[in-house]
């Protein structure tokens, strides 16, 4: 449904993990949108951003996605996803198409008009007025953040996030070793390499928990269902969320992998 908004017309990219096991940070990620300003849309044709094709080496498939997605999200001023991973896969689309290809151009303008949410949030919009919705926020707990591979190689997120979170009361940022070191996950990796994608996520809990942080946050997902997963089978107590979810004020819902004991107690 559209927003009436007079700001920037914003498409939200919602994202296959969003949709499928976390909702609350797409919905966070429009509550923060539209308390910048913005005017949020979600185009029902949207699907998949195309990287499990393309990583699996089928570009005939992710140039079928990419058309898609190109039109549905024709008219748009800007495109925005609670991920660097799937906005980093829509910076590559331009790839896919011969310079003869109506698309092509097409896919150049989708690339430059889409961000990742904090980038989109502190680099391009600076809002005050989010600002201010940020400095009412409490939140008094340790946490550490890690940074996904696609957000920070390809995108250049690294700053962002912390500088949004230092406006967040109660916060105390406490940085983990390897902080940019993968997780593991790696979308078809962890599943070609299951062992080698293993160890990594170990060493990335071990420094996870070294913090003595509360609250794991990142920015992508599919990191996050990967640590959150691997935190719960070693049996450390640490919380797992995506960072919109604190940005936004809605962590009053389970965290990523912890079960939600009202709706169980009412089945």
């Amino acid at each position: 449904m559209p927003n009436t908004s007079s700001g920037p017309r914003v498409g939200l990219f919602v994202t296959c993990l969003a949709d499928m096991f976390r909702p609350s940070v797409a919905f966070a990620t429009v509550k923060l949108l539209e308390q910048a300003g913005c005017s949020v849309e979600v185009p029902e044709r949207q699907t998949c951003c195309g990287q499990p094709a393309f990583n699996s080496g089928d570009r005939k498939t992710t140039a079928e996605i990419a058309r898609q997605t190109i039109d549905a999200f024709d008219g748009y001023e800007y495109i925005v996803a609670p991920s660097g991973s799937c906005i980093g896969m829509l910076h590559q689309y331009p790839d896919l198409f011969d310079s003869a290809d109506p698309y092509f151009l097409q896919a150049k303008s989708l690339a430059a008009r889409s961000h990742e949410i904090t980038s989109f949030l502190f680099d391009v919009l600076r809002s005050e007025a989010l600002e201010v919705q940020l400095q009412q926020l409490q939140f008094d707990h340790k946490v550490t953040y890690h940074d996904s591979c696609a957000g920070l190689r390809e995108l250049g997120i690294k700053q962002q996030p912390r500088q949004l979170l230092s406006h967040v009361q109660g916060v105390e940022l406490e940085e983990m070793d390897e902080a940019e070191t993968c997780c593991g996950f790696g979308g078809t990796f962890c599943v070609k390499y299951p062992e080698i994608s293993n160890r990594m996520v170990s060493n990335k809990t071990d420094n996870i928990s070294n913090t003595g942080a509360h609250t794991l946050l990142g920015g992508d997902l599919g990191c996050l269902l990967n640590m959150a997963g691997k935190l719960k089978r070693e049996g450390k107590p640490v919380e797992a969320r995506h960072i919109v979810e604190v940005l936004a004020g809605m962590t009053d819902t389970p965290a990523i992998g912890e079960a939600d004991y009202n709706l169980a107690q009412q089945l």
